[in-house]
């Protein structure tokens, strides 16, 4: 990897972090546990179009982690690692077919990510129960996807990105 990429992708994790921090002092609440808009994701996303899956995928699992030791625990860099990875292989899936425009596939990454995570949910806490909150949660995915999926795609189409 040329060192102009691994300092591109050492910035957008940096990015990422920041935004995940972010993300946990807005006091947003819709009345369910562990909903949030994504943020973080947008960088995810400008990754994916600009430097690649590889790349993106790196960049994905780095900031969970960091973001899961810095701010977290260790349940919630589990649910975080779910929802990211099954989100990523969504988000790849979606890209790859080319049946989904940028926003389409930022929207299958939100939801994606928050069935990962309500399927660790069930599992660690023997509730089949939880998955009453599913249709909720895919409400929330579409519509975080969707701001996500526009911003970076205004955020891509202004970028050139060339290693």
């Amino acid at each position: 990897m040329k060192t102009n990429k691994i300092a591109f992708l050492g910035l957008l994790v940096a990015l990422a972090f920041v935004l995940s921090y972010v993300e946990m002092l807005l006091p947003i609440s819709i009345g369910i546990p562990g909903a949030k808009i994504g943020l973080a994701n947008l960088v995810v996303m400008v990754a994916l179009y600009t430097i690649g899956p590889k790349n993106a995928f790196i960049l994905s699992i780095v900031r969970v982690v960091l973001v899961g030791f810095t701010f977290g625990n260790m349940a919630m860099m589990i649910y975080s690692m779910a929802g990211a990875m099954l989100s990523f292989v969504a988000m790849i899936i979606g890209k790859k077919t080319k049946l989904f425009s940028i926003t389409g596939v930022s929207v299958l990454g939100g939801v994606f990510h928050n069935v990962g995570q309500i399927i660790v949910a069930i599992i660690a806490l023997d509730a089949a129960s939880l998955v009453y909150y599913f249709p909720f949660l895919v409400v929330i995915g579409t519509i975080s996807g969707i701001v996500i999926g526009i911003v970076s795609g205004m955020i891509t189409e202004r970028i050139k990105v060339t290693f």
